[in-house]
């Protein structure tokens, strides 16, 4: 028997005070294999939910596996309070979701999953870096790499704004099929300096936090990286007074200038408004801000394209946003957890994941970007063409903070310290002293 249900925020709670005392319901069928707890993302897109249950209760079906699936929503940080309660009380799911630093900060508690990573690169190939530096403690992965929730959070514009204000023909730059343009050579930090300015002076400001949220914080990590800005190096030193980082500063003072008044109080939310309202020319964001678009603003929609970051110095970063399946060192029933991710992930399985989403989910294994429905998708029809990271691209997918120490990498991410670095400089705060107040955030990151 499958049984599915919403995790609660009450029931977390609940949970981690007292697991014993609210214990996972199962029903034993006859000649069950087993029982097997599972927790994954509640999507945002109600369609991928019906989908995965559909490919679990089929995999349990055939194996004969209890399975309890719960789909546990984001909002309100409930997904994180299950993992917190459960790794303190040692009971709970199976097999959970983990976003991003979660897995760093649940480390001590996820089983290794070296067998699993392995055999799916054995059939689809590596997976890039942002995976592994967030996905290995010591070496070794302690949890998977998954489509479910993936993101880019590149550039999505209003394709008539750009064009008329700013000169930049979105469509010929960055068309709907595998094209590596002249123009895209062209789309670099100062074109994108120099649009802003445009689309500000005709009311219609790109959409860019200076906040500590995560879409301001992905935002800055690949501007900075940009211009080979690192805060702390992959040894742990601190970086924050080099040139290179001077210069990212210098060149994100100059954009501020044209981003909203309102940019150093923005939540995850308030770009998408932005656009929707047909208020913004640009943002960076993964395609929601686009389905709701499509939804409540059909003609904002039908004017938007998704593209890559722009270049710097140092090269083109793409914010990337990873997702995980994590398998508890107390669970009752490892094997059967570790044989549900090798099935989920699957080429046929995660397609049909992924169109169901309409796009959104990007999966983890770079010979699985050309599904179709990125190029189906409307409209306009190819809107997430470009949404995949593809050759053509020239691009890298980053997280900011790298490649700092994971352990002090989260610290700056949750901090918001680079796009704090920024606001202070916007409010008349000296250089050398953003700089001194950076550094000793740093190192009481260290302590």
């Amino acid at each position: 028997m499958i049984i599915t249900s919403r995790l609660s925020r009450r029931r977390a709670l609940k949970l981690g005070a007292a697991t014993t005392a609210l214990p996972l319901v199962h029903i034993r069928t006859a000649g069950a294999a087993g029982k097997l707890n599972v927790g994954f993302w509640d999507h945002w897109v109600p369609a991928g939910n019906a989908v995965l249950k559909k490919q679990v209760d089929a995999w349990a079906d055939a194996n004969k596996v209890e399975v309890r699936t719960d789909f546990i929503t984001s909002v309100g940080n409930k997904l994180v309070l299950t993992q917190n309660a459960e790794e303190q009380a040692k009971s709970g799911h199976d097999l959970l979701q983990f976003a991003n630093w979660g897995v760093n900060n649940a480390s001590r508690g996820l089983e290794p999953v070296d067998d699993v990573v392995g055999k799916l690169s054995a059939q689809y190939g590596t997976t890039n870096p942002v995976f592994e530096y967030m996905g290995k403690s010591e070496g070794h992965w302690i949890a998977v790499p998954t489509s479910w929730g993936t993101q880019n959070k590149g550039p999505c514009g209003r394709i008539s704004t750009l064009k008329q204000a700013a000169g930049i023909d979105l469509l010929a730059m960055y068309p709907a099929r595998d094209e590596r343009t002249e123009l895209a050579k062209s789309w670099t930090m100062d074109a994108h300096l120099k649009a802003a300015e445009a689309c500000q002076k005709v009311g219609m400001a790109f959409a860019i936090g200076l906040a500590t949220n995560p879409d301001s914080v992905d935002t800055a990590g690949s501007i900075f990286a940009a211009f080979g800005a690192e805060l702390v190096d992959a040894k742990g030193n601190i970086k924050v007074k080099s040139d290179a980082v001077r210069e990212a500063l210098d060149y994100y003072q100059r954009l501020a200038k044209f981003l909203p008044g309102d940019a150093a109080s923005y939540d995850d939310a308030s770009n998408n408004k932005a656009l929707i309202a047909g208020q913004s020319a640009l943002i960076w964001n993964p395609p929601s801000a686009w389905a709701v678009a499509k939804r409540d603003a059909p003609k904002v929609a039908e004017d938007s394209w998704t593209f890559p970051a722009p270049v710097g110095p140092k090269g083109r970063f793409m914010p990337f946003s990873a997702q995980f399946w994590g398998i508890w060192k107390f669970a009752q029933n490892k094997p059967a957890a570790k044989d549900l991710i090798i099935h989920l992930s699957q080429t046929d399985l995660v397609r049909e994941r992924v169109t169901a989403v309409e796009g959104y989910d990007l999966p983890p294994f770079a010979s699985m970007v050309n599904f179709p429905i990125w190029s189906e998708v409307g409209p306009p029809t190819g809107t997430v063409f470009n949404y995949p990271l593809r050759k053509v691209h020239d691009s890298i997918q980053h997280v900011a903070a790298y490649p700092a120490p994971p352990e002090v990498g989260v610290r700056i991410y949750q901090r918001g310290t680079m796009p704090t670095m920024v606001a202070k400089l916007t409010t008349g705060t000296p250089l050398k002293d953003v700089l001194s107040w950076a550094e000793n955030e740093l190192e009481g990151f260290m302590r």
